[in-house]
């Protein structure tokens, strides 16, 4: 079963190469150095989100990133899958769904009411990934951006 470990920040040294790949992966066009430091204040236990280690917390095979926000729609506090990487060498045993219903179970807890996150139009597994874990595709909206 994949265990969440909730990350501090002497957690930074096992998360930052996962989420070097991450970026590698995503072609992200932050340097390493951004990217830390916007995770940097979850770790310290910033109430606006967490970041996880899946599986071993001394031998990571992942991570995910949760951040928190407000919702009227759903009556109260959501959460936003910012980010879930799993190493390209374990992909497919099903950890991410483990993971994924491993954080679900945790904001039930502290009652969250609904978990959102974005699935690459083209990627086909991962939004298989998602629906299996009982997400589903808002067809009436369309995610929007205003960058500041």
């Amino acid at each position: 079963m994949a265990t969440l470990h909730l990350c501090a920040p002497q957690d930074m040294t096992r998360l930052a190469p996962l989420m070097a790949r991450f970026a590698e992966e995503f072609r992200l066009p932050e340097p390493a150095a951004a990217r830390e430091a916007a995770v940097a204040p979850l770790l310290a236990g910033s109430p606006y989100g967490a970041a996880y280690l899946i599986g071993p917390p001394r031998t990571p095979v992942g991570y995910l990133v949760v951040t928190f926000g407000w919702s009227i729609e759903f009556g109260g506090m959501e959460g936003w899958i910012d980010e879930i990487y799993i190493r390209e060498a374990v992909r497919g045993r099903g950890i991410a769904t483990e993971a994924l219903a491993a954080l679900i179970r945790a904001l039930r807890e502290v009652d969250v009411r609904a978990l959102h996150l974005e699935a690459d139009r083209e990627d086909r597994a991962a939004q298989r990934l998602y629906l299996k874990s009982g997400f589903e595709l808002r067809d009436r909206y369309s995610l929007m951006t205003y960058w500041l």
